[in-house]
């Protein structure tokens, strides 16, 4: 049986709509264009004959433990991770060389810096993917790296406890029509990004693991330059038990992957 759960849809304008995050210069400070809240139903992964794999969607479950338990604001645990991060991008997809570049604790709390992203959307579009590359690699390498097979990859983790609210849904992509996609710009303080935002459509097919736990993470694409999906992904409004009143607590690793050529 499905789960009924609340995500944020963009909708379709004339003119540009954007996200200004941080602005003002104030920390956590969003801006955010028109979102029209809509019920959808949203398929357990764990249940029987729900499938969803990399490989088909662009989109993988799977079980992955870390030895960093503490997340806290400093960097001392990021070397470690990283290097978790690494190695299992390494073994899940066949990465050849992998560069951890942002991320990102966020706690489903309206006082929190960083709250779960209640918008339905992918990370870039594929001229914010392309600034991106330069962005990080520097022009030149950018050019050599745009000669092959790269691709931007978010992976997610609870922390602390099993997510019971506001868990990660994904839409499999097969279900996304091309002119459901809206652009949008990101705003920040010190640069301009480009995201892909998307608009409601009745054959959206969602899909979530339900009580993800710290041991597990996912891992999705966020862009491709060979093609392949990009995840339209949100945080979904639901409670998995009401007698449980722990907050969500994650972090998203953006990663940026070069494959064999």
């Amino acid at each position: 049986m499905a789960q009924i759960a609340t995500v944020n849809y963009h909708v379709h304008k004339p003119e540009r709509q954007a996200f200004e995050l941080d602005a003002g210069g104030i920390v956590g400070n969003l801006i955010s264009p028109e979102l029209v809240p809509m019920q959808v139903a949203v398929r357990d992964l764990r249940m029987p004959k729900a499938e969803m794999s990399f490989e088909d969607n662009s989109v993988g479950f799977t079980t992955s433990p870390t030895d960093v338990h503490s997340f806290d604001v400093g960097n001392e645990w990021q070397h470690d991770y990283d290097n978790e991060l690494s190695n299992f991008l390494t073994a899940e997809i066949g990465a050849q060389e992998v560069i951890i570049f942002d991320h990102t604790v966020r706690v489903d709390d309206p006082n929190a810096g960083r709250a779960p992203a209640r918008n339905v959307h992918s990370d870039y579009s594929i001229d914010g993917a392309k600034q991106r590359l330069i962005d990080i690699l520097g022009e030149d390498k950018a050019t050599e790296w745009s000669k092959g097979h790269y691709a931007f990859i978010n992976v997610w983790r609870p922390i602390g406890a099993t997510i019971n609210s506001a868990p990660l849904g994904f839409i499999r992509p097969s279900s996304v029509a091309e002119q459901d996609w809206v652009l949008l710009d990101l705003i920040y303080p010190d640069r301009k990004g480009q995201i892909m935002g998307v608009a409601a459509s009745p054959d959206h097919e969602w899909l979530y693991m339900s009580k993800m736990t710290p041991d597990e993470v996912a891992f999705f694409n966020i862009f491709d330059n060979r093609g392949l999906p990009s995840v339209a992904h949100s945080a979904l409004d639901m409670i998995e038990e009401p007698n449980i009143h722990t907050a969500r607590r994650s972090i998203e690793s953006r990663t940026l992957v070069r494959y064999a050529a």
